[in-house]
């Protein structure tokens, strides 16, 4: 099954719990005002990648990635692909953590095989859009107050009482062909005091 995809990280700290591999899908329905990765919208750019192909490579990883996460754009326009991808993984250990501007409720209420396919290989589910006026850094891997933790697993609930001292935390790389890649979250404030 074909993905779209705008990004690949194949190992990193700040898109959720443990060493991750990172699919950031492309396109996006939602488009959150004063999103962070408006880049990732159209549905008609990015990479296109089998979805066995993908699973294959993040399997390759192990044991130095404990899990995949997903991140868009929106992982549900994409679902039946991630879903495919969370399967595989999954046989071998690895967890999965999906990112959606949707709300869980929306999803459960769509009453679509994909989303429900989607939802049965998620671990820990993170809803809810990105909202500007509730902008909040305080928990880990999210950036506003509205947007909430799903434990659809037990897989992650011994973190629940960490979640206070979990910090959000960005990763910088610089890429052989001379670009600077920055995934995870922090204040700007944060970023500023990094470029002097």
């Amino acid at each position: 099954m074909e993905l779209r995809l705008f990004h690949y990280i194949p190992a990193t700290r700040s898109e959720g719990p443990g060493i991750r591999a990172c699919i950031q899908v492309q396109g996006c329905p939602i488009r959150c005002p004063n999103c962070a990765v408006p880049q990732t919208w159209a549905t008609d750019s990015g990479l296109t990648i089998d979805s066995v192909v993908l699973a294959e490579q993040i399997l390759k990883e192990q044991p130095r990635v404990d899990g995949v996460t997903f991140l868009g754009g929106e992982p549900f326009a994409q679902a039946s692909a991630l879903a495919e991808i969370g399967r595989l993984v999954k046989q071998h250990g690895l967890s999965v953590v999906t990112f959606t501007g949707y709300c869980r409720d929306e999803i459960e209420k769509a009453n679509r095989k994909d989303f429900d396919a989607l939802l049965e290989v998620t671990d820990l589910l993170i809803d809810g859009p990105f909202q500007q006026e509730k902008i909040d850094f305080s928990r880990p891997w999210v950036g506003s107050t509205n947007q909430r933790f799903h434990f659809l697993t037990d897989r992650y609930l011994n973190l629940v009482p960490m979640f206070e001292t979990l910090p959000n935390k960005i990763e910088i790389r610089l890429m052989p062909d001379g670009r600077i890649l920055i995934n995870g979250l922090a204040p700007i404030r944060g970023l500023r005091s990094l470029i002097k």
